[in-house]
């Protein structure tokens, strides 16, 4: 299940109409995709640094290491994660990450993830030796949402706070 027919693939029944609202919201008619079994949908940006954004990822999907420059808070709504500690958080289950907080984690299970979450800060994607392979900025976030709606022809409707 690497790819979707529809935004709602996947999804159970109590989420779909936070997913539908927040298309709606941000002038979308599709996930943003990130990568393989990975997606977004921005919520809101934040005016000093920072993202609020549901996060899709397909049974299997990893996030390899990366480090946050600020805090971060996840709720899953669907789904499960392993943490690379091996904790397993399912819905419901509420992470908070400290400023610098390094870690990698994979959606597990059969069913999709599905993840509320809040960045503050920015994301580095590091080797194992932590040299940055990456670096994801807000500007970065909104200008690939801006680039997915005129691809598609949208018009985007989100903008950052002021």
């Amino acid at each position: 299940m690497s790819s979707m027919t529809t935004p709602f693939d996947g999804l159970q029944p109590h989420v779909r109409p936070h997913v539908d609202a927040a298309l709606r919201r941000a002038g979308l008619d599709a996930w943003i995709p990130e990568g393989p079994g990975k997606w977004s949908l921005p919520l809101q940006f934040l005016a000093d640094g920072g993202w609020v954004e549901l996060m899709r990822l397909t049974p299997k999907t990893k996030l390899t290491l990366h480090r946050h420059h600020g805090e971060v808070h996840g709720l899953n709504l669907q789904g499960q994660r392993r943490l690379d500690d091996g904790r397993v958080i399912g819905a419901g289950d509420y992470v908070f990450e400290p400023v610098g907080n390094v870690d990698s984690w994979e959606a597990v299970g059969d069913e999709v993830l599905v993840l509320h979450v809040i960045v503050r800060g920015d994301v580095d994607y590091v080797a194992a030796d932590g040299t940055v392979q990456r670096h994801i900025t807000t500007a970065d976030v909104i200008a690939g949402y801006r680039d997915f709606c005129a691809s598609r022809g949208l018009t985007p409707r989100l903008a950052p706070a002021a």
